[in-house]
């Protein structure tokens, strides 16, 4: 068959993917062989697969690659380039706002404590644009207990921006403002695996934050946190407590690596107490999980949920306000006593 032919019978768009194709097949090739991709070429690998002009097996390929010889900064800084780039973004003016959201996959089904820490943040008068979405390592993240006490999730920048005016906090659902995710995400669940999308999700709040507050709970990934946030932040901070917890549990020493440096603290270096594992739970069920956070927040939550909620709560303070994290910490505690947490969320709802 003449191929001049052949091309006037198929859309412009399937030659396109073809070659989309090809190109991430010698991606892959030099990937196989070992490859580390520069900036430019991790952007652009996920710009072509978050446009859709990649199949399904080249997109496992190049997540599994990943999953095999791991991540470096300089990928990962180009993947969340690729991921801003494609995302609906939101304008909040000139509001100077502070992200907090982890990593998760730790697998320790606490409370939420990023989000109830959120609350108390914003009660400091910091305004928090917090990015999350529905539980992956447990069945309750952020958005699962923030939608069950009645919040409605929001995709216009009107209303976010209004709230985080307002109230001090607004919450930004991924799915309504990464489109590009619907290409991936049948072959994430496929996989069943965590990837490398698992990394980029508390690095591409779609509001672009002043600051940030995040959490892993593999310690390999701080140094690469590090790598992209030091670039790209003023101030932030990246928490790992050393009993594989992805923030501050207080349930053993635990590493801060922020715009400062790298340190390796204590409970008692803050001035709480040690915790055990059991004084954190509460993630299993989204009931429990909304019921510790509301408590909490009103100033009736136990010493043990109190002091865990005000050291993370602390460190974001401290960050924001450029203050110690001792003078955070003790800023977060005394507005837990007082029940000002509770008067945001209240407001919010309303």
């Amino acid at each position: 068959m003449d191929l001049k032919l052949l091309r006037t019978g198929l859309k412009t768009s399937s030659f396109e993917l073809i070659n989309y194709n090809i190109k991430m097949k010698t991606v892959l090739q030099e990937l196989f062989k070992g490859k580390r991709l520069r900036f430019d070429e991790a952007k652009q690998a996920l710009l072509d697969i978050g446009k859709g002009n990649c199949n399904n097996s080249i997109i496992s390929s190049f997540l599994t690659v990943f999953m095999m010889r791991g991540i470096e900064g300089e990928e990962l800084e180009g993947f969340r380039s690729a991921m801003l780039e494609l995302c609906k973004p939101i304008d909040l003016g000139n509001l100077q706002t502070i992200d907090m959201c982890g990593t998760g996959g730790d697998g320790k089904n606490t409370f939420n404590i990023s989000t109830t820490s959120s609350f108390v943040v914003a009660a400091a008068d910091v305004k928090v644009a917090k990015h999350g979405n529905y539980g992956v390592s447990s069945g309750v993240g952020s958005s699962n207990v923030i939608e069950h006490l009645g919040y409605t999730f929001k995709g216009d920048e009107a209303s976010l921006k209004s709230e985080i005016e307002n109230v001090g906090i607004t919450f930004f659902h991924a799915p309504l403002f990464h489109p590009a995710m619907r290409f991936v995400g049948p072959v994430r669940k496929e996989l069943g695996l965590k990837t490398f999308f698992n990394m980029i999700g508390p690095l591409v709040n779609p509001s672009k934050p002043n600051y940030q507050l995040t959490g892993v709970y593999d310690p390999s990934i701080l140094p690469l946190y590090d790598h992209v946030l030091q670039n790209n932040l003023e101030r932030y901070a990246i928490l790992h407590s050393e009993d594989v917890y992805d923030e501050i549990s207080l349930t053993s020493d635990f590493h801060i690596y922020s715009h400062n440096g790298i340190e390796k603290l204590s409970p008692s270096d803050i001035g709480l107490s040690k915790l055990e594992a059991n004084d954190i739970g509460g993630g299993e069920t989204v009931d429990y999980a909304a019921e510790v956070l509301t408590n909490v927040l009103s100033g009736d939550g136990t010493k043990a949920q109190s002091e865990v909620v005000a050291a993370n709560a602390g460190v974001a303070i401290s960050i924001a306000k450029d203050v110690s994290l001792r003078e955070g910490v003790e800023e977060a505690l005394e507005l837990i006593s007082s029940g000002a947490g509770r008067e945001v969320l209240d407001t919010l709802l309303k």
